[in-house]
């Protein structure tokens, strides 16, 4: 699973009795050798998508960790760029990538995404692989976190995996991973929340709706469709509406 230049197992150990803000301080030279990393094909789709809707003002990457991500609104963004983590070391791997001269400004700030640190000042937001790291009941906090961040008719876009056929051998991993994780959490503390199967996008569409978005669910083509006809990987675009969550849309499209 990992890349002669990722973690050792005794790395990875210390990592997993660290909170999680520690735990990716520690991991965060290594972050890019990992599985952890969101692939660049899902950051190309998403960008190529978004490039189709663009171009943008300004853009945040949510949960940003090393800055994979900030490329993706580097493409379709303008006016300026904001990376925000909460791991010192995450960003401190993330200012040292190199970008393009040309561009928006990229600039990083350390907050905790639960507690966003702006007023609406942008017009895209986007997060990737970073929605493990949050219990089910944080998410209507953080979804009116990114709400009062955007400008009305802003956009908070994310990729969502389908989830792999039960019996299978990804089925059986994510199973294990989160059985081995709730074990650790109820023996050691600080915790370190990090459960793949617990954001589920029949849960997660109602919450985004609550929180004052109109909601569209986007194919991403580029990685086909599973034996059912379903999307192997779709785009979530959450719209910010004019009025907030009163005005929320009855009926979105669904694709």
């Amino acid at each position: 699973m990992f890349s002669p230049e990722g973690p050792s197992l005794r790395e990875l150990a210390v990592q997993a009795l660290s909170s999680v803000e520690r735990g990716y301080d520690l991991l965060a030279p290594k972050f890019d050798h990992t599985p952890f990393r969101t692939p660049d094909p899902v950051l190309d789709a998403v960008a190529a998508a978004l490039e189709r809707k663009g171009p943008f003002g300004t853009g945040l990457d949510l949960c940003c960790g090393t800055g994979a991500g900030i490329d993706v609104l580097t493409r379709v963004c303008r006016r300026g760029v904001v990376g925000l983590d909460f791991s010192a070391g995450m960003l401190t791997v993330a200012r040292g990538r190199t970008r393009p001269a040309c561009g928006p400004r990229v600039s990083y700030v350390r907050a905790d995404a639960r507690a966003l640190p702006f007023a609406p000042a942008f017009d895209l937001a986007v997060s990737f692989g970073a929605f493990g790291h949050f219990l089910p009941r944080e998410l209507p906090g953080l979804f009116a976190q990114v709400h009062s961040v955007l400008r009305p008719g802003g956009a908070f876009v994310f990729p969502v995996v389908a989830p792999p056929r039960p019996g299978s051998r990804a089925y059986w991993m994510l199973l294990g991973f989160d059985a081995v994780m709730r074990v650790r959490n109820a023996v050691w503390r600080p915790p370190f929340v990090m459960y793949y199967r617990e954001f589920r996008l029949g849960e997660v569409r109602p919450e985004l709706e609550r929180a004052g978005f109109s909601v569209t669910l986007e194919p991403l083509p580029e990685f086909g469709r599973r034996p059912d006809g379903s999307p192997r990987v779709r785009m979530i675009v959450a719209r910010r509406l004019e009025g907030g969550p009163a005005q929320t849309a009855a009926g979105s499209v669904n694709s």
